[in-house]
């Protein structure tokens, strides 16, 4: 019976030394990971500059972002959608270094709301009549067109995007734009939806930016009707600096770089140049 008890004792005994020196071991090894990560440099997030840009202008501003990521080691975050919408969000959120809208009418709205501190003009757009490539239907290139109810005729919303808000300015000024709203099939968010409009074939008629016609992805698909240039006058395109900024110095990088040589030549190519 003693000698038994002794085994259990000693058994006992063994076991704590064990647990004693994996104990010991493993608060070695937590020291040296410890260690291992004061000593390891430290990766900090690259910068991030947030934009709002009108769906039309996303090729230029995506295409001079990537430049700037590069040179200035940081990352561009572009929210596009219909510029109205975008200032909405603005307001509400009240984060956001750049703004560019389709239309100069939203930089007055920002200025009077207090959001912008910078403004620099970065090209030029005007709206235009657009039907299916080889304008199957021979709709004629003046106003009757848009009040032709044998016409599956599309719009922009006024209330959500530069397009809708320039197209119901136009005709308003000619005293059509009742009669043309009357007669629209769909009222569209922005110019991506007029576009896919006509690319689906859905559409007749559309009312949309030019530049639009000019891309790649578009130009088999689209024909732009040869109407009178002072009727759909040139609008300039500003690209602002929000009063919201966290990163002023990084919006003024991308502003300057966007008025340079290199970069107007970038709106150009997307069809924003000057008339």
């Amino acid at each position: 019976m003693q000698q038994f008890f002794g085994e259990k004792i000693y058994s006992i005994f063994f076991m704590f030394r064990k647990m004693k020196i994996l104990l010991r071991n493993l608060s070695i090894f937590i020291i040296l990971i410890m260690g291992l990560s004061a000593c390891a440099p430290t990766s900090e997030r690259p910068k991030e500059l947030l934009i709002y840009c009108g769906t039309t202008m996303y090729g230029p501003v995506r295409e001079i972002a990537d430049i700037i990521e590069v040179e200035e080691d940081i990352k561009v975050v572009i929210i596009k959608g219909g510029s109205g919408n975008l200032l909405r969000s603005i307001e509400i959120n009240g984060v956001g270094d750049l703004y560019l809208p389709g239309s100069a009418i939203y930089i007055e709205d920002a200025k009077e709301k207090d959001l912008i501190v910078r403004t620099e003009l970065v090209g030029y757009n005007r709206a235009a009549l657009m039907v299916q490539e080889g304008n199957p239907l021979n709709i004629s290139e003046n106003l009757e067109s848009l009040i032709n109810p044998d016409y599956y005729l599309v719009i922009g919303n006024p209330e959500s995007g530069s397009i809708g808000k320039e197209t119901r300015q136009v005709l308003e000024q000619e005293g059509f734009y009742e009669e043309v709203l009357q007669n629209a099939h769909e009222l569209t968010t922005d110019s991506k939806d007029l576009v896919s409009a006509l690319v689906e074939q859905r559409a007749d008629i559309v009312v949309n930016w030019y530049a639009v016609s000019t891309w790649e992805d578009n130009a088999t698909y689209i024909d732009v009707l040869p109407f009178p240039t002072d009727f759909f006058p040139v609008k300039e395109l500003f690209l602002a600096k929000l009063s919201t900024a966290r990163e002023p110095e990084l919006a003024d990088i991308f502003m300057d770089y966007a008025i340079t040589e290199e970069g107007q030549a970038i709106f150009e190519k997307y069809g924003f140049g000057a008339p």
